[in-house]
């Protein structure tokens, strides 16, 4: 029997690309699920299947919740990975939203289950989103880099190669996964402030949005996420600017962060960059 459930089969979705992120290891800072969600709401996406949780999950480490709803009555939520079918207004192609809590048990299995989805519905390239903790400031733009299974996919978006050598989590087997089954992939990464470790961090997830926009050739509204992402700048200062030693060592990060970017290039936008940002620039403004 497979572990993939159907809500109901989607149809006439358009040379779509799956986005993914998951709750856990691969998240600093809420913000590859926070940018997921975002994506979600934003694109009014529906939900047509969910992964049978007995197959992929410990209950010990990720444990079902009790809910309580407006009546009194009890409900027991398992934890899943949903997936979702977001048509994109304006754009050539659909979205396939995956996200749920980082599996904890047969990622090759789990994997592969995700692999056969995309063929399936003529998925063309797999986007998997991270956050993770680092050596930067709050103040300054945020870092995205990655790996994809083909160069000329990071260079589109302008994002950093990641170097990285270490543990991973499922976004890392999922990738590999891709690379086997050669479909097109890319795993985004945005480089989260250590020192507010705990709290969501919105800048991070709008700089995941932003990319995968830049990515999958999509242009939706953030307008929400611009101003939840300049109010917790604007709180972190204000708790930075309460410590005098935290103040002292975030300004020595802002202060390398500027010194890398003039000796960096800097990117030139591409036309189609522009074409999006500028129908953003018009939607937001009620001219279109």
């Amino acid at each position: 029997m497979t572990p993939l459930i159907w809500d109901h089969r989607p149809s006439g979705l358009r040379a779509p690309a799956m986005i993914c992120a998951f709750q856990g290891w691969n998240d600093a800072g809420d913000c590859a699920s926070g940018a997921l969600a975002f994506l979600r709401s934003a694109l009014e996406s529906r939900r047509f299947a969910y992964l049978d949780s007995e197959e992929f999950f410990d209950f010990q480490s990720n444990r079902p919740c009790i809910r309580v709803d407006e009546q009194g009555a009890r409900e027991l939520v398992w934890p899943t990975v949903e997936v979702f079918e977001a048509h994109a207004p304006r754009a050539s192609r659909d979205l396939v939203l995956v996200q749920g809590a980082e599996p904890s048990m047969r990622w090759r299995a789990f994997s592969s289950h995700l692999i056969d989805l995309a063929e399936a519905l003529g998925v063309q390239v797999m986007v998997s989103l991270g956050g993770h903790l680092g050596d930067v400031a709050h103040s300054r733009p945020v870092t995205i880099s990655g790996f994809a299974s083909e160069p000329t996919l990071i260079e589109r978006i302008g994002m950093t190669a990641s170097r990285y050598e270490g543990p991973t989590g499922i976004v890392g087997a999922l990738h590999a996964s891709c690379m086997e089954a050669r479909l097109p992939a890319v795993s985004m990464w945005a480089a989260v402030p250590h020192y507010v470790a705990a709290a969501s961090n919105p800048k991070a997830a709008l700089a995941l949005v932003r990319h995968v926009e830049s990515l999958v050739g999509v242009s939706i509204d953030v307008t929400e996420l611009e101003e939840a992402a300049g109010e917790y700048e604007r709180q972190v200062t204000l708790a930075v600017q309460g410590d005098p030693d935290v103040q002292a060592f975030v300004e020595r990060l802002e202060q390398e962060a500027d010194s890398e970017q003039e000796l960096s290039p800097r990117p030139v936008p591409s036309g189609d960059m522009l074409e999006r940002e500028f129908q953003r620039f018009l939607k937001q403004r009620g001219i279109r």
